[in-house]
């Protein structure tokens, strides 16, 4: 739309608006206590005041002090922002009061009203948050009064061209739909001893976001991680461009490499050589200048950094010169939404065209009720769409005997698989890689042998002369290996 936005001062709920709040509308935001809503009124106020908009705090429920220490705790700069306090004074407590003729509601709505007139027309405020409009319940003496009040005071803010947000404290013994159809806009907040989420149900005269999306509230306000929906986020690639993996017989298993902006599955059982050989594309890359990205759910930094120095790829060479960045991610702390924000943070601001995720069984803690397949595959189609080469590290349980590609069921995402498998032969165990499938190109269909040594990976020739490789103990039809 042509309209201008307004910022909540959430960088990801203002994506999930695709922009930012429509001006001189009124939106509420629900949730239970403890789940945020004074934080989002924190920053919608501050960013408006930033922006060098009068701003004003009418608070129901907390006193000004309160909220004053509560915001600075959190960084937030409301030393300028008018508070109205109509907070429950504490000589409520002390004086006892009686009504002859009118009920408490009528006596006390009138104070209450003119009080906030006053200071609307005082401070003339581009942006006003009432926390919470819940308690104006209790100045009605019924339910239609209360809705009839609301009108009215929206009516008043928005026809001096504010942008209103108010807080709902919403539960069974007091529900809100009446004030969700009079609103143009509702933002829902919900916690759990697990995670907390944020979804937008109502915003008329925009597009959204819909679907639930990971928040974080924590001592610098809000964060929301908005969840990645597949979509077609850019072009498709013109042509295709095959990257070398710098290893003369992988390539030629490849039929020259992979494909720039494919997904490719590496895929074995612990120690074959995943992450080695797929530190090998990220160190190819930084030989084109291209940046890399390796995610580690399971292998801490150093001892991966160590590991690939013994075997000639300089990583901390390439880590200097912003070519590789290793991160390390602890998947229990973590949720879906958060990593694939990491993620495309990533892939936007830094244009990084490689993205490594070791491995899939690691990432697959950080879902706790969700499902992999459909956030991996979101994930993966993003950076497919982004033209960003995707290199999944998929570990499987058995050592020999029946040959699996994976147990987690992501194979269809795959547009290669390159395995790797251990072999027993004459009572040692050796090592073979071979590829399953290739979606864009042909492939050798024979296996090889492949070693990690000191000076990096040696891969060998076709292995043509054994029969039963997936099976872990070959046959030996011809005893070549020994010559090769």
């Amino acid at each position: 739309m042509s309209q201008n936005r307004l910022s909540t001062g959430i960088r990801g709920l203002d994506q999930l608006l695709h922009g930012g709040l429509l001006p001189n509308q009124t939106y509420l935001v629900r949730g239970g206590p403890g789940s945020g809503k004074t934080t989002l009124g924190f920053h919608f106020l501050t960013t408006g005041q930033s922006h060098g908009e009068n701003t004003l705090f009418i608070t129901l429920v907390e006193t000004e002090q309160k909220l004053r220490h509560n915001a600075t705790g959190m960084g937030f700069d409301v030393e300028a922002i008018p508070i109205l306090d109509l907070s429950p004074n504490p000589e409520l407590f002390t004086q006892l009061h009686t009504y002859d003729i009118f009920s408490p509601a009528e006596v006390e709505r009138g104070p209450v009203t003119q009080q906030i007139i006053e200071q609307v027309e005082a401070i003339e405020p581009q942006r006003v948050f009432v926390d919470s409009i819940t308690q104006f319940r209790y100045l009605a003496p019924d339910a239609f009064q209360f809705r009839r009040q609301v009108n009215a005071f929206l009516e008043f803010l928005i026809a001096r061209n504010i942008t209103v947000l108010l807080s709902s404290e919403f539960a069974l013994q007091a529900p809100d739909e009446d004030l969700q159809f009079i609103i143009d806009g509702i933002i829902n907040l919900e916690s759990s001893p697990d995670e907390r989420s944020l979804n937008v149900s109502k915003f008329r005269g925009s597009e959204f976001t819909k679907g639930r999306h990971t928040m974080r509230l924590s001592a610098r306000g809000i964060e929301v991680f908005p969840k990645l929906i597949p979509q077609p986020y850019g072009a498709e690639l013109s042509s295709v461009e095959v990257i070398s993996s710098g290893i003369p017989e992988v390539d030629e298993l490849l039929e020259g490499g992979l494909e720039r902006g494919t997904i490719t599955l590496l895929t074995g059982p612990s120690g074959v050589g995943k992450t080695t050989l797929g530190m090998q594309f990220t160190k190819e890359a930084a030989g084109r200048g291209e940046r890399s990205v390796v995610y580690t759910f399971e292998e801490a930094k150093e001892t991966l950094l160590r590991r690939c120095e013994l075997i000639n790829i300089p990583v901390r060479a390439m880590i200097e010169r912003g070519t590789l960045s290793v991160v390390r991610l602890e998947p229990l702390a973590l949720t879906p939404d958060e990593f694939a924000n990491q993620v495309r943070l990533e892939v936007e601001q830094h244009g990084s065209t490689l993205i490594m995720i070791d491995s899939v069984s690691g990432y697959q803690l950080s879902f706790q009720k969700q499902e992999l397949t459909r956030n991996l595959h979101s994930l993966c189609k993003y950076l497919q769409s982004q033209g960003v080469t995707t290199l999944l590290i998929n570990e499987v349980e058995s050592i020999t005997g029946d040959f699996r590609v994976t147990e987690l069921g992501i194979s269809y995402i795959a547009d290669n698989i390159i395995f790797l498998r251990y072999l027993e032969y004459q009572g040692g165990i050796r090592k073979a890689i071979g590829v399953l499938k290739k979606r864009l190109s042909n492939f050798e269909k024979t296996m090889r042998e492949i070693e990690i040594t000191r000076y990096g990976i040696k891969v060998g020739n076709p292995l043509t002369q054994l029969r039963g490789i997936l099976t872990g103990t070959p046959e030996v039809i011809d005893n070549s290996l020994n010559n090769h």
